[in-house]
């Protein structure tokens, strides 16, 4: 076995291997770019080296310094995660010829699962089937348009050296081809370093079922059961779990063994995914295989009660498979859902901010967190903005569900826009509940997964009001003239002369300001607030203990957090976050941005393609802008029929969050 390791990746799965690692005894080193220099990953590891900048080619994607970084420390081995350098045939090739061992597959079976086009031939040849689609070499715009008319619309762009929905586009007719690939081309070339490209028929509500493979270099090849990953936005997962709802023995024995057949047909090492379109006939695809561990590997481990990491380690030492297939089992259900710092209600833009507040649902044998930030870290624009995996896990699927929605209920993070509400949803959802899950789930059943709207979120609006009444009181007394207690000017209890005591003004709410009257009745202990939202009035009282707000809402009672943040608020519930803070003065100064709102860059990135030319009249939901952020394309819509007067930025350009982008009137 090794004595120490050296961890190519950052994040949670720097953090994850390098936890298997101290339990089996093995030093580690870890590798860090400029903005993860105070990193978890870096203060968790034995050791760690300084690779480059933040941007991923000048650091992360730099197999050399990762390599010299292994001379350096007297690292035996690479782990390298996944993404980055985790299935580059030429980082696998580097560690061979330093004498590092590449804990992953060989040189080769990286360059022939590394091509989507040339897995697919290996696989026809191997008789696992495969989606029908053109996997040749021709890569010219026009040969894979004609194959896309052969195959029939719909069909799916891929990117051939690529993974995580990058580079991927669904072109429903001919019309939509040309700006589909040549978007397809450009998110590829950005992610992977190449834009050549694979088209397929596209099945519109498959499911995404996977299976977990592992084979040593002594012929001893197994699976480890099935992942549903149907849950998909933007082609990424979202939800993934294990075993597969509806899954029946025999399907998981044919589907299990043709997985097998595909990583021997292969001479495979070490740990894989075979990825499958299971359709609703029940009959399987192969899609594509995966050289790494994969992000969801944590539901599997807990099925199964092994620790993937370990198995890793000792197949690249050379050792045997643990365990043979027969020795194998399935216990309970689990479910790992992605938190990510993004936007669900538009379109799950990425978000990037400080993670002023992180506290994380407590750990137990049910519920597991694995993570590589901690409160008052930057989710920064340079890398994928997930904060942490949820992984939780029962004794079967309804009671693992109970567990995934309570502990997002108790997942609080301030600072950055999550996913979190929406997850919560989606776990709550009858039809997900019942596992009637497919790739298109989410656009099916937008109704239901998107009802945290601006409604819901008004009736919590009397909680918001109540904490900011008795925060106003806590600072009140903490000011409060020791000389004279009892001047009016030091009470917070807004009274008034010969007057009902009442306060007045408003809170905002996503950018809107609602205005909420309160009017304070009785006083001492007997003392209760009429809070009131619109026509409708509640009474309430509480107390501040902390971040904790103990309310009482016409005898409802709830303890709920509130965490205050640059004059910002944010309340925490059993449904999700809630960010509002109280509204200023009006000064009268002139919005600067308005009429050109949805022109103000989302984030930091970079400019990718102008739509039109400066002078053009647009359309109402007319596509004018393209940006590049966190590896992802966003294309800007005119939010109605306008001129686009002059662009501020050219392609190529980068920009800082909130930048006006161009003039529109």
């Amino acid at each position: 076995m090794f004595k120490k390791i050296l961890i190519a990746n950052r994040g949670e799965i720097a953090c994850r291997v390098i936890r298997t690692a101290r339990r089996m005894g093995i030093n580690t080193v870890a590798v860090y770019s400029d903005a993860d220099r105070d990193a978890l990953h870096v203060a968790m590891a034995d050791e760690a080296v300084h690779i480059g900048a933040p941007p991923p080619r000048e650091s992360y994607l730099v197999a050399e310094r990762v390599i010299d970084a292994c001379v350096q420390t007297g690292a035996e081995a690479v782990h390298p995660g996944y993404g980055f350098l985790s299935e580059n045939a030429g980082f696998s090739r580097l560690c061979k010829e330093n004498d590092i061992v590449f804990i992953g597959p060989p040189e080769a079976v990286i360059c022939s699962m590394g091509s989507k086009s040339a897995a697919k031939n290996i696989m026809t040849a191997a008789e696992v089937p495969v989606v029908p689609g053109y996997h040749g070499e021709d890569q010219s715009d026009a040969r894979i348009k004609g194959a896309a008319g052969e195959i029939g619309y719909p069909v799916l762009l891929k990117a051939v050296a690529g993974g995580g929905g990058k580079g991927m586009r669904v072109v429903r007719s001919v019309a939509e081809f040309d700006e589909a690939c040549a978007s397809a081309r450009r998110e590829a070339a950005s992610s992977f370093g190449s834009d050549d490209l694979l088209v397929e028929k596209y099945l519109p509500r498959p499911r995404h079922v996977e299976f977990q493979v592992f084979c040593d270099r002594h012929g001893h090849a197994v699976y480890l059961f099935e992942r549903d990953c149907s849950v998909q936005r933007r082609h990424q997962k979202v939800i993934e779990e294990a075993p597969a709802p509806g899954m029946s023995p025999e399907l998981r024995r044919q589907m299990g063994q043709a997985a097998v057949k595909a990583a021997q047909a292969i001479d495979y090492e070490g740990a894989g995914t075979v990825e499958f379109l299971l359709d609703q006939d029940g009959s399987f695809y192969f899609m594509e295989m995966n050289t790494r561990l994969q992000v969801e590997h944590p539901v599997t481990e807990m099925i199964t009660g092994l620790d993937l990491v370990e198995w890793q380690l000792r197949i690249a030492s050379g050792e045997v498979l643990p365990l043979l297939q027969d020795e194998l089992s399935i216990t309970g259900h689990a479910f790992e859902a992605r938190i990510y710092a993004e936007d669900p209600d538009h379109d799950f833009l990425p978000a990037t901010g400080t993670l002023s507040y992180l506290q994380p649902p407590e750990e137990n044998r049910h519920v597991r967190v694995d993570t590589g930030v901690l409160q008052g870290d930057e989710v920064s624009v340079y890398y994928d903005p997930m904060i942490a995996k949820l992984i939780v896990w029962d004794e079967n699927r309804e009671r693992a569900l109970v567990r995934l929605a309570t502990a997002l209920s108790e997942y609080r993070i301030s600072g950055v826009t999550t996913n979190i509400s929406f997850l919560y949803n989606l776990a709550t959802s009858k039809p997900f509940i019942a596992g009637e899950v497919d790739t298109a789930f989410i656009e099916t059943h937008r109704g239901l997964l998107f009802h945290d709207s601006e409604t819901d979120r008004v009736q919590d609006l009397p909680l918001a009001s109540l904490y900011l009444l008795l925060r106003m009181e806590q600072a009140a007394r903490a000011r409060a003239s020791s000389t004279d207690p009892w001047s009016p000017w030091n009470a917070s209890n807004a009274w008034r002369l010969n007057e009902a005591a009442r306060h007045s003004g408003a809170i905002v709410l996503n950018g809107t300001e609602y205005e909420v009257p309160v009017e304070e009745i009785g006083s001492g202990s007997k003392r209760r607030f009429r809070i009131s939202v619109g026509a409708k009035s509640v009474m309430a009282t509480g107390e501040l203990r902390g971040n904790e707000l103990y309310a009482d809402i016409d005898g409802y009672r709830r303890r709920v957090v509130v965490v205050p943040h640059d004059g910002l608020f944010t309340l925490f519930t059993e449904q999700g976050a809630m960010q509002f803070s109280l509204a200023q003065a009006d000064y009268g100064e002139e919005d600067l941005a308005s009429g050109a709102g949805v022109f103000i860059a989302p984030m930091n990135g970079v400019v990718v393609k102008l739509l039109v030319e400066a002078g053009t009249a647009v359309r109402k939901d007319q596509a004018v802008i393209v940006m590049e952020a966190m590896k992802m394309e966003h294309t800007l819509c005119a939010p109605a029929d306008g001129l686009v007067r002059e662009f501020y930025f050219q392609p190529g350009d980068p920009v800082d969050g909130g930048a006006l982008l161009l003039d529109f009137v």
